[in-house]
């Protein structure tokens, strides 16, 4: 009767234990999920149900004329302008400032993102202090911008340079990162066949940006309506002219105007909440982006 010896490469490779799923106590599972609902429900629901509930304290008729008043009206405008001035240049610079952090090795790359942050370690306060010492009746250019007849303390300029400095690292920080994982691979081919710089950029850059470019708007956005701290340094709180809504929120509050500042923050609170469902959107197309992704990868 023959033998047949096994070699090592004949022998059935070892089948690897699967790691054991750890499942945590029903009661501890249960326990987070309640302490979770409980933290939701007391500082999201339950202020957003408070804001509303006051704004329409007085009936829609009060609230619909809180709305349309015309300091409430021009804050609303100045809002709007500030953001709509604010995200595209932000959006410019940090199309920008990411292609040249993923793309190059400069001398300087790491003190370049370290200015980046900036705005978030520095108060949003101190940034519009900043702005007062130099465009100021007292500050550095404050004489030569007096006898040129220029504003930009107290006035729309203002508030729209300090909207600009705390939202820039927004869409930058979004796309940095994203950027240096796609990597440059399909760019230099798009080159090598001769592609043109910009028709590269629309062709191949921007579509593997584009979730995080979007997902960097929507929170400069947000930021940019909501900013209250710099905004208030160099507004002024002139009525009709210099107050954001946040601004008029204030103002309107500390007058014992309750229901009509009630109004007014309901507008923002709606807006964020349109900001959050916008960003579930955006995550959640990201997410499917990434899954076909690697499923084309696969086969």
């Amino acid at each position: 009767m023959a033998t047949t010896l096994l070699t090592p490469a004949a022998l059935p490779a070892p089948v690897a234990a699967k790691p054991a799923v750890r499942q945590d106590p029903v009661l501890v599972r249960a326990g987070l999920i309640a302490a979770g609902l409980a933290f939701l429900g007391l500082f999201l629901v339950l202020p957003l149900i408070a804001v509303f509930a006051n704004a329409l304290s007085a009936g829609f008729a009060a609230y619909w004329a809180a709305i349309r008043q015309p300091e409430a009206l021009s804050a609303v405008r100045l809002t709007l302008i500030a953001a709509l001035v604010a995200v595209p240049l932000n959006v410019a610079f940090g199309l920008a400032a990411s292609w040249c952090i993923a793309r190059f090795d400069f001398a300087g790359k790491g003190l370049l993102l370290t200015l980046i942050d900036v705005p978030f370690t520095v108060s949003p306060v101190i940034s519009g202090m900043l702005f007062v010492l130099l465009f100021g009746a007292q500050g550095v250019f404050g004489d030569w911008l007096m006898n040129h007849n220029v504003k930009i303390v107290f006035a729309v300029p203002g508030i729209v340079l300090a909207t600009i400095f705390v939202t820039f690292p927004f869409v930058a920080r979004e796309l940095i990162p994203t950027m240096q994982a796609l990597g440059s691979d399909e760019e230099q081919a798009a080159l090598t066949l001769g592609a043109s710089g910009w028709r590269t950029f629309f062709r191949i850059t921007l579509p593997n940006i584009k979730w995080s470019l979007l997902y960097g708007v929507i929170l400069c956005n947000a930021r940019a309506m909501g900013e209250f701290g710099a905004v208030s340094v160099v507004s002024g709180h002139i009525r009709g002219l210099t107050n954001t809504m946040p601004l008029y929120v204030e103002i309107l509050y500390n007058d014992y105007q309750f229901a009509p500042a009630f109004a007014i923050a309901s507008l923002l609170a709606m807006l964020a909440l349109v900001t959050l469902v916008a960003k579930s959107i955006v995550e959640w197309k990201s997410d499917l982006a990434a899954a076909s992704a690697g499923e084309a990868g696969d086969h």
